[in-house]
Formats: C-alpha cells, structure tokens, sequence
C-alpha cells in the first residue's frame, strides 16, 4: 500500500501512543503471556491470544517479521492445588490442560505462535536469570527461597503507575513465607520445595522450583532477547506479574526488557441483572472456549472480538456475538457473489482506512467500519473482484466464509470415528488432540443428542 502510516501502539508504562520500531531487517519480537494450565481456558482467555495472533497477521501484511511467543506455564501453585484436589500427580494435570489449550485454541483456526515455550523446560534459563540478579544484589537467599528486593530497582512501578510503598505481591505467608522477607515488598523468584508438591529441580541455593514472575522474564529473553518490541497480555498481568518481569531484567541486565507493554481488556459476562463484571474461575462466571465455539461457531466469535477495541472490555452476550454473526452473514452473501480477481481502485480507500485503523493502536472496531464501507459501496458495482475484501478478512482469519460450503473427505470423517473412539475410552487429551486435527483440516466438531457432526469452520 502507497504511503503505509506509521504503526504505533499505546504503552502502558508511557501512556503514550508509541511508534514500533522493527528491527534493522524488519523483525518484530512480541512475547504474550499464555495460561497457567491447571483447568480449561474460557472465552476470555482467548482474547489475548486471538488479539495477537491478529497482530502478527497484521505485521505480516505490513511486510515486517514477526516472531510471536506465547508461554504455558505449567508449574505454578494453582496447578499444585488444582492436581491435589483430583489426586493425580501435578505434571499430568498440566499435561493434560497444555493438551486441551492447544486443542481448544487450534479450533480458532488462526495457526500457532511461533514459539510456545514451558516453564518447566526453561529451568536452566530461570536459574541463570536469579543467579546474576543474587550477584547483582537485587535478590536474596533464605533457606532455599529465593526473593527478588524491590527497592534495589528505583523504577518499579512505572510500569503501572502505582505508589511503591501501597504494593502488596499477594502472596500468602504460608505459602511463601514473607515473614522471612527483608521487605514485605518483596517477592519470591525461587520457592524451596515444601510437602505435597510433586516437583522440584536442583539451584544452588536448595531444590526447588521457580517463582511465577521470573518463568516468563527468563522465557522472553531466551527467545527474543532484551529489548524486544511488544509485550502483551491482559490488563490484570500489569501488576504485579508484568511490573515484576521488567524490575527483573532491569536489575538482571541493566535494561527494559521490552519496549511497548500492550494491554488488552477484559472479556465481561453480563448478568441476570443485566449488569456486567468480569470473566473469571475465581468468580465462576466462565463459559469454556470449546463450549462457546460449539454455540456460536468459529467465525461469529472471531468477528465478535474484533467488534471492540482490544483495549476496552468487551461483553460476552448471546446478543452481542449474535449481533457478529448477522454481521458477518451480510460480508460473507456478498463476497460469495464476486469473483476472484483486483477490486477497483474506487474501493481503495475503504482498503487503506481499513489497514490504517490497524496502525494506529489496532483498532478493529474501526477497521471493521471501514470494511463495512467497502461492502456497502461494492454492492452497487457490476461485479467488482473481491481480493481487498479477501485481504481484509484474512488479517481476522476469515477469509475461509467467502467459500461455498464444502462435504467432509474420507480422511476428515475417520479422523471424527477416532474422536468418537477416544471420548469413547475416556481418552480426553487424545479426543482434543483429534478434535485440533480436525480444526486444522477445517471442520469443527458439534456435539449432540444424535452423535458428532462435522461442521465447516464459520
């Protein structure tokens, strides 16, 4: 595109609108948080996967190189818990909720990060990281933990804007022992092994295993080093998890450990009253990704996330994603009526606004708008060829609606008796496994009184 606009981001530590600077050969590094898996995700852990996964696509467009990271951390104190209370050991659970993850997140049809590294398989970068900042000062031992001192980095909280001294970490006496703290700022970055906790790895300052905060610093900067352009989750990470992953580095490495910190909203569920409050397990107010894929399809939910601006909450309704579904059903009668082939420079700056909404802070609601404008106007033209609007759709993964529909092959149902087999046995992991295969193929599975169907992913 002529006179593409500068891309720039809102930073949550500046507050600013900040332009992404790509490295020298065009490279872009983001790093997203991903899921602690000691259950199911819901909805509203999709939306931060769903809104990067876009922004990589959108970079692609752009021409740039994108590298997007999105970790699992599969050792926490959640999964310790979740794993007690069904009585199986805690590296199974979080086997099999890393299986379900990707599965349930395969399903959205939008491919996988470039990376998706575990915690558990980064110890060796985690010990590294602790041990320069023991050197360094900024971290202490105490009887096999390990604390990160707050004070020793004189920016913390400029990433979230807090008074140091109104901090609390959150973290629970009995678990971590912040009696022993210097400071009841502090916060662990290695937790000596205690009873009922099936893993541990050898440090040098006692077995066991990492803190939350350190596991993503170390992952980071194993995969795209210091300095990195964007670094991503949803807005209750800001702190403390995020503001404790750039005190880290800072101390560790003498620099940021990313230059934007990009922030979506939470994902709101509206209730009887009609008020509405935030998706969370902790509240009990979840519906599980599989569960809203199987009631709304792919594509009405896809278009629903791009309806707000990530960096708004955004209300989960039957009304709201069905409100999407109209909408795309309007895009898609359209788009299956024209050929393939240029769309006419008259719709071109229905195109460009659309790419221009994305570069200036990712605003989807406004690119859809835009979009919208290109329908409206190609529908009073003598059949226009429809590659802008094929453009535009694939930034979302939707391109796949301005196809005909389409039979399952040979290979698609086999695939669905082996699902069936694997439920069958109880074999969840394997059946989320298939059920991922299937996704990729380009069918969705919907589960009723009468069996399994193949649907085409919509």
């Amino acid at each position: 595109m002529p006179d593409e606009p500068p891309i720039v981001i809102h930073d949550t530590a500046s507050g600013e609108l900040r332009e992404l600077m790509a490295g020298d050969d065009g490279s872009v590094g983001i790093y997203a948080c991903g899921p602690t898996v000691y259950n199911r995700i819901h909805i509203g852990n999709a939306r931060p996967f769903v809104v990067f996964s876009w922004l990589k696509r959108f970079l692609d467009a752009r021409g740039l190189t994108p590298t997007l990271v999105v970790n699992v951390t599969d050792v926490n104190d959640k999964i310790y818990a979740a794993a007690a209370q069904q009585g199986i050991p805690s590296t199974e659970l979080a086997e099999a909720m890393t299986a379900h993850y990707i599965a349930d997140t395969d399903a959205l049809g939008l491919g996988r990060p470039d990376h998706e590294p575990l915690a558990t398989e980064t110890i060796d970068g985690i010990i590294s990281l602790i041990a320069a900042l023991i050197e360094r000062g900024a971290a202490y031992a105490v009887d096999g933990d390990v604390y990160f001192r707050v004070r020793a980095d004189d920016r913390y909280g400029s990433l979230s804007h807090r008074d140091v001294e109104q901090m609390s970490q959150g973290e629970d006496d009995d678990l971590v022992g912040t009696g022993r703290k210097d400071d009841p700022l502090d916060f662990a970055l290695w937790k000596a092994q205690k009873d009922g906790e099936d893993t541990a790895w050898d440090a040098p300052w006692g077995r066991g295993r990492p803190g939350w905060h350190i596991e993503c610093s170390a992952m980071a900067e194993e995969l795209l080093g210091v300095g990195f352009q964007i670094h991503g989750g949803g807005s209750d990470l800001v702190f403390p998890h995020h503001e404790n992953e750039a005190a880290q580095t800072r101390c560790a490495r003498g620099a940021e450990l990313a230059q934007i910190w990009m922030h979506n909203g939470m994902l709101e569920m509206r209730s009887a009253g009609g008020a509405s409050e935030k998706m969370a397990k902790s509240v009990g107010n979840v519906t599980l990704l599989p569960d809203a894929i199987a009631e709304h399809g792919r594509d009405a939910l896809l278009l629903f996330f791009a309806t707000g601006h990530y960096r708004q909450p955004l209300v989960y309704a039957r009304e709201t994603v069905a409100a999407a579904a109209a909408r795309l059903a309007r895009i898609a009668e359209l788009g299956r009526s024209l050929a393939d082939g240029p769309s006419p420079e008259a719709l071109r700056p229905h195109r460009d606004a659309f790419f221009a909404a994305l570069a200036s802070d990712f605003n989807t609601a406004q690119a859809l708008e835009a979009l919208a404008a290109w329908v409206r106007e190609a529908r009073a033209l003598d059949g226009p060829g429809r590659d802008d609007l094929v453009a535009m759709l694939s930034i979302f993964g939707l391109e796949n609606v301005l196809e005909a529909g389409a039979e399952p092959e040979a290979a698609d149902l086999e695939l669905l008796t082996a699902r069936e087999a694997a439920r069958a046995a109880k074999d969840w992991a394997e059946a989320d496994r298939l059920r991922g295969a299937l996704a990729e193929r380009g069918w969705q599975v919907r589960d009723g009184a009468d069996g399994a169907e193949l649907v085409p992913l919509r």
